[in-house]
This record gives C-alpha cells, sequence and structure tokens, in this order.
C-alpha cells in the first residue's frame, strides 16, 4: 500500500547516531533511500530532502528538512547517506 501523500520524517530521540523515522508508521529511514529532492518528486518545493520508507505496507514519502534541521551536522550526514 503506497501513500500518495507526504509526510514529515522525525528525528529519533535519544539515539547514539542520528536517526530518521518515517512520519506515518515511525519506521526508520534507511540512509540509502534519503535524497535531496531535484524535483523528481512533486511535493513542496521548499522541501529539500526526501526520504522513502522501506517498510511493508507503508511506502510513504518523507520530508526530511525539519528533521534534519534537529542533527548538529546534518551535510555530513546526508554525505553519509549519499
Amino acid at each position: 500500500m503506497t501513500h500518495n501523500n507526504a509526510y514529515t520524517a522525525l528525528l529519533a530521540e535519544g539515539s547514539a547516531v542520528p536517526t530518521l523515522l518515517c512520519g506515518h508508521c515511525h519506521s526508520i529511514l534507511s540512509r540509502a533511500r534519503i535524497f535531496r529532492n531535484k524535483g523528481d518528486i512533486s511535493l513542496d518545493p521548499s522541501c529539500q530532502t526526501i526520504g522513502l520508507c522501506s517498510a511493508d505496507d507503508c511506502g510513504a514519502v518523507n520530508c526530511c528538512d525539519d528533521a534534519l534541521a534537529g542533527v548538529a551536522n546534518s551535510e555530513r550526514l546526508f554525505d553519509i547517506a549519499s
């Protein structure tokens, strides 16, 4: 079941390693499925970083900008993800 709505990713609290969670099902977003929005996905143009949930029966598209704002060095985190 794939959702057409965009959700806002969450930053997992109390995690030793910055971890993003799906705003729909709260599953961990894999760093391999977090990428820059180059206009390929029609979301709010201000959403610069997209995370796709790979959990069974979810498949939600998440805007990760707010969650990444809570990470001290989000560019470093994104470089690791890329």
